[in-house]
């Protein structure tokens, strides 16, 4: 028998025997805690990297200063004939030394081929462990690897959207270097590069998206000058500079007698290179603050700030000295036959709609002058008075529920079934006919009835839902806010409370507001509509593209679909412009995770480019104009757009 104790005293651990093995196994645990170390700080770089290029040097950076490696670099696939790879970063070794080798993805016989690097890329795998020193493959740089102190090489695949882009190649010193727990975790850390490459690009599409709609939207693609919409919101920035300084200024339409001539005579091309040349005569004579912008097909105008009706014809007299010049193009010159109407504030106008108007309704009337130019000479007085009674009416008819609710359908276009609908309000008026939605809203605005006009809008909104779900109709319809609605403390308690009169489910009800309405109180508008999205509604923002609103804005705001303004929509298939407008919106939209809507959907042609492109929603005359509501079930059940048809 064993003495006492000595039993326990074999079961012990052996110092001896745990110290070796903590010694044998100390080089595996310092180096999984130095990819540990380096897949941390490569985290924290993805988080600050602003761009593709500061990513990858960070990352290769981080390798080699954080981690301990001795070189990492990043190298992109190239898909010429040689199927090279291109060094996009380098750290810890010149760059110039990995670029003059003949780095290569093919499947070929050459070396380089063979590499870590190579194989990564080919495979869409990881090539771990490659031996430096001792691998054939190698023997080219063995001798500069030996003297540097590289002896083991692993590469990792870079993707995105599923395609190897390159790949991220470390060197070590230790032969036995990239164990696979090491190797584990210096594959995570490529693929967080490759996601932070992804984000970043996609980031880089999105601002690219935003620039194309602000360009589109505000400038002419075929003169560069600013467009209609620009010179609208510059008119109007200068009148409310104007008012408190009790200073003029005036607006000028310069309309060309030949461009029709000219469009039917020669054709597009040349119509084109008339409107280019004469864009080139206007401009130089144009000095901030004045502004020229193409309003039309055959009409530019000219903003003159702090300006007399002196000045203005004065300046008119030099454009016109300047267009008599004869504009030549292909086959012979012509002349421009321009003739120049003048507006002026405060005399002919106050808003830029009132001013362009006027302006382009004198440049007409001076067809007839001797001087090829003339001031507006309309009766403002009558168009007020006219504007005064319609104020009066419209609160008569309000009270009186004497307007009518039209709505106008919305189809999926992958089912081809309606989908919802816009709820529109319409007055016939007894002596004007049924005005113009663009008269009524303005009516509306400046005679302080949006609000009462939004309460029966929503009180006829919530009435139909509640009367198409009782016949088994469950459509949601969308209601139009405006910028006074947004701003009205009691209208999240009035919805509330139809809500709670009607009965009817939130998804039922719709809000769209137009991008340029959010634009004017952002911080406001993205409160309000948090507080309107809590109910469970959906929310749309209207005449998107018509606003630019940024993408960083874009993305606080708890809405679910964008609406494409309807003059993009409509112009699409012959205007270059308005079709990358729709395209780069529908982009945008999906990817930020918002449905897709478009308006303005006239024709069988346009629907189709719509589908083609992705777009989800469609709202037009190729569906159906605007319906009375209680005449809209009726429609419905006779459509090809119905749901159960």
């Amino acid at each position: 028998m064993k003495p006492e104790g000595e039993s326990a005293r074999s079961s012990r651990p052996d110092p001896v025997a745990r110290r070796e093995r903590e010694r044998r196994d100390a080089p595996e645990v310092e180096r999984a805690m130095r990819a540990h170390r380096t897949l941390s700080a490569g985290n924290r770089t993805l988080l600050r990297a602003t761009g593709e290029g500061e990513l990858l040097r960070e990352m290769c950076r981080v390798i080699v200063e954080v981690g301990g490696y001795r070189v990492a670099s990043v190298g992109y696939a190239e898909h010429g004939e040689d199927k090279g790879i291109r060094v996009m970063a380098c750290v810890g070794m010149d760059a110039g030394v990995l670029e003059a080798l003949p780095l290569t993805w093919a499947e070929s016989d050459s070396a380089t081929g063979q590499w870590a690097v190579s194989m990564a890329i080919r495979s869409g795998k990881a090539s771990i462990g490659r031996h430096l020193l001792t691998e054939g493959t190698y023997t080219s740089v063995r001798d500069r690897a030996l003297a540097a102190g590289y002896a083991a090489a692993s590469a990792f695949p870079l993707r995105v959207d599923d395609d190897v882009i390159g790949a991220l190649c470390i060197l070590a010193s230790e032969p036995d270097a990239f164990d696979e727990a090491e190797a584990d975790l210096l594959g995570e850390l490529a693929d967080d590069l490759s996601y932070g490459i992804s984000n970043l690009r996609m980031r880089a599409q999105h601002r690219e998206a935003e620039r194309t709609i602000a360009r589109m939207a505000f400038y002419d693609r075929l003169t560069g000058l600013p467009n209609r919409v620009s010179l609208c919101e510059r008119l109007g920035d200068a009148l409310h500079d104007a008012r408190p300084q009790h200073r003029s200024l005036a607006l000028l339409v310069v309309k060309l007698g030949q461009f029709q001539e000219i469009n039917e005579t020669l054709g597009y091309k040349e119509t084109d290179r008339f409107l280019q040349v004469v864009a080139a005569h206007l401009t130089p004579l144009v000095r901030e603050p004045q502004m020229a912008a193409r309003v039309a097909d055959d009409e530019f105008a000219i903003l003159l700030p702090d300006t007399s009706a002196e000045h203005a014809t004065r300046f008119a007299h030099q454009l016109l000295d300047v267009l008599r010049e004869p504009v030549e193009l292909l086959e012979f010159a012509v002349d421009a036959r321009a003739c120049i109407g003048i507006a002026l504030f405060p005399g002919h106008g106050a808003e830029p709609d009132a001013l362009l108007r006027r302006a382009s309704a004198a440049a007409a009337q001076a067809k007839q002058s001797a001087a090829g130019y003339t001031l507006y000479s309309g009766n403002p007085d009558r168009e007020f008075s006219r504007r005064l009674s319609l104020m009066g009416e419209l609160r008569g008819a309000i009270a009186k529920n004497e307007l009518r609710l039209y709505c106008q359908p919305k189809v999926d276009f992958e089912s081809r079934r309606i989908c919802g609908a816009e709820a529109l309000v319409r007055w016939e008026h007894p002596r004007y006919g049924m005005l113009s939605t663009g008269e009524f809203i303005k009516t509306a605005e400046h005679g302080g009835l949006i609000t009462p006009l939004t309460h029966w809008v929503l009180e006829a909104a919530f009435r139909q839902s509640y009367a198409w779900e009782e016949t088994g109709t469950r459509l949601p319809l969308s209601v139009n806010l405006s910028a006074y609605d947004l701003r009205d403390p009691r209208l999240l308690d009035r919805i509330k409370g139809l809500f709670a009169t009607w009965g009817i489910p939130p998804e039922l009800i719709q809000f769209e507001l137009t991008e340029s309405v959010l634009m004017q109180e952002p911080e406001g508008a993205v409160e309000t509509l948090t507080r309107l999205k809590a109910l469970g509604v959906e929310l749309f923002v209207d005449d998107f593209g018509t606003g630019y609103s940024s993408l960083a804005y874009l993305q606080k705001l708890p809405v679910d679909s964008l609406k494409i303004d309807q003059s993009f929509v409509l112009n699409m298939l012959a205007n270059e412009d308005s079709a990358i407008i729709v395209q780069s919106t529908i982009d945008l939209g999906h990817n930020l995770g918002l449905e897709v809507v478009a308006e303005g959907v006239e024709t069988e042609a346009v629907w189709q480019r719509l589908a083609t492109l992705g777009c989800d929603t469609a709202q037009g005359y190729f569906i159906s104009k605007p319906i009375p509501a209680n005449a809209f079930g009726e429609w419905e059940q006779q459509s090809a757009w119905h749901p159960q048809g």
